[in-house]
């Protein structure tokens, strides 16, 4: 009996134990104070965003309560001067994953903020933004909202992609076949093709929500149509979408360089796709008293907007290289600018070429990992 009575009243205090736990883990930790003052930026101030700057704003509150003292969650929101952030533009944690009263905002979020506000570049957008506190649950609206006027530069966010279509182009209206133009630094693209009487612009993606842009008379835009008139012309186009710019030239010729007879062999027809091509053509090695030379390169020549002409060799970025052979890698015909040197920067054709008759192809597209050539022998 005395067994089952301590057996019992064991039992009774494990009970009690286990509810006492269960009552202290019912402290409810969810609740939080809303946030009373936001510090900077203060209210109505006014951005500029610098076209290219890569800077930031920071944003600053004084700290929310939780009931159990614990640590608070931050968001900050963003909307249209008149909303009630219900539906905001744009919703972000604090910095620290939400754990800090302070946001470091970068210039290229805000622009992207004020655009989708509905400003262009070059334009203000009134945009209004609070804080949100929470423990994850139960979220707490601020008591007070700050206004930040944010001026666009006149430029644009750089797309991953930037691709060519209209009735214009060699691809034609139909998206899908767009050219891809060549990525060739932070924010630029540039494509060599031929364009005929029609329109063009430029896009984002080939599907999807695709971004439009065309150049006005003045700088790149969003949306519209470039119109192109006249005869068809091979062409190189050039965007930069950090500062808006656009410039196009035309490429009227391009030439292979025989450096030992000092002077052009032959031009290279332009076909499509920023190739040129020159088909069944001799190669004739220069026999010197101490054997074949065989050193070559290539020059562009381009007509300018106010109707001169630039002339612009590209070769190899060694200054001297050994003759081809066949295992060369593809690496050896990368073409890149280079002077005007009769011997420096230049390839070497395969001595195995000699007196044969050969295909030579230049590609300046973004279908290949750098612009090249290549020297394809008839057999």
């Amino acid at each position: 009996m005395k067994n089952i009575f301590y057996c019992l009243s064991a039992g009774v205090m494990a009970l009690l134990l286990v509810t006492g736990c269960k009552k202290d883990k019912t402290i409810d930790t969810a609740d939080v104070t809303p946030v009373n003052n936001l510090f900077a930026p203060e209210d109505a101030k006014y951005v500029k965003i610098p076209s290219g700057a890569s800077g930031s704003v920071s944003f600053e509150w004084e700290q929310a309560r939780a009931a159990d003292n614990g640590l608070v969650l931050y968001e900050v929101a963003f909307d249209k001067e008149g909303g009630d952030f219900s539906s905001p533009l744009y919703s972000v944690p604090s910095d620290g994953n939400g754990l800090y009263n302070k946001l470091t905002l970068s210039y290229s979020d805000l622009n992207k903020i004020a655009s989708m506000a509905g400003a262009k570049p070059q334009e203000t957008a009134s945009i209004i933004w609070t804080v949100r506190s929470s423990r994850g649950v139960n979220v707490k609206n601020s008591t007070t909202t700050h206004t930040i006027q944010i001026e666009r530069p006149v430029g644009f966010e750089s797309p991953d992609a930037v691709y060519l279509t209209g009735s214009a182009t060699e691809a034609g209206t139909d998206v899908s076949q767009a050219i891809k133009m060549k990525k060739v630094g932070d924010g630029k693209f540039e494509v060599y093709t031929s364009l005929k009487a029609g329109t063009y612009q430029f896009i984002d993606s080939k599907t999807g929500g695709i971004k439009k842009f065309s150049y006005d008379g003045t700088r790149l835009v969003e949306d519209g149509e470039t119109t192109f008139t006249g005869d068809t012309k091979v062409v190189k186009l050039e965007v930069s979408f950090s500062d808006a710019l656009f410039k196009t030239t035309e490429v009227t010729k391009v030439s292979l360089w025989f450096s030992p007879d000092n002077k052009f062999w032959f031009d290279l027809p332009y076909t499509s796709n920023g190739t040129w091509e020159a088909d069944n053509k001799t190669i004739d090695l220069y026999e010197a008293s101490w054997g074949l030379d065989e050193r070559y390169k290539f020059r562009f020549t381009f007509k300018n907007a106010d109707g001169s002409t630039t002339d612009q060799f590209y070769g190899s970025v060694n200054a001297d290289n050994s003759a081809a052979t066949a295992s060369t890698p593809a690496s050896y015909y990368y073409m890149v600018p280079v002077n005007n040197s009769q011997w420096d920067y230049t390839y070497k054709f395969n001595h195995d070429f000699n007196n044969k008759n050969a295909d030579i192809k230049v590609m300046f597209n973004a279908d290949v990992p750098a612009y090249m050539h290549t020297v394809t022998v008839k057999q």
